[in-house]
Parts: structure tokens; sequence; C-alpha cells
């Protein structure tokens, strides 16, 4: 039996593209997931939270004001 590879040239070219795309979507996922981790609040402003916390009563007036002359 013979077995013939000249089939297999273009087949075997594009594995490197297949390999590719997989590392480019492994990096978007890992950065994707890291933006993520820096915004807990999605589509809230500093100040939305701040008012939230106040009315909560996690922080004092005080504490309130000056943070928000802080954000302004």
């Amino acid at each position: 039996m013979h077995y013939s590879l000249e089939g297999m040239g273009l087949a075997m070219g594009w594995w490197w593209i297949i390999g590719l795309i997989i590392v480019v979507t492994i990096v978007w996922l890992v950065i994707n997931s890291m933006n993520k981790k820096k915004n807990p609040h999605p589509g809230k402003s500093p100040m939305d939270i701040l008012k939230e916390r106040y009315a909560r009563g996690e922080i004092v007036k005080e504490e309130f004001e000056e943070r928000k002359k802080d954000l302004m």
C-alpha cells in the first residue's frame, strides 16, 4: 500500500488559523472578564452609588458631602 500526503498540504495549512482564533478568543475572554471586575455596578454613576450608600446608612452626612465634593 502506498499512502500519499499530497492532499494533506492544503488542509494542514489551516490549523494555524484555527489555533490563532482560539488564542485570540482566550485573550478576549480574559480582558473582558477583567473589565467587568473594574466596574461592579454597570450602568450606575459614582454619584448614584454614593447616594445609595447614604440612603442605606453606610455613610454619615458629613462623609456624603465630602465625597460629593470630590466627585464634582
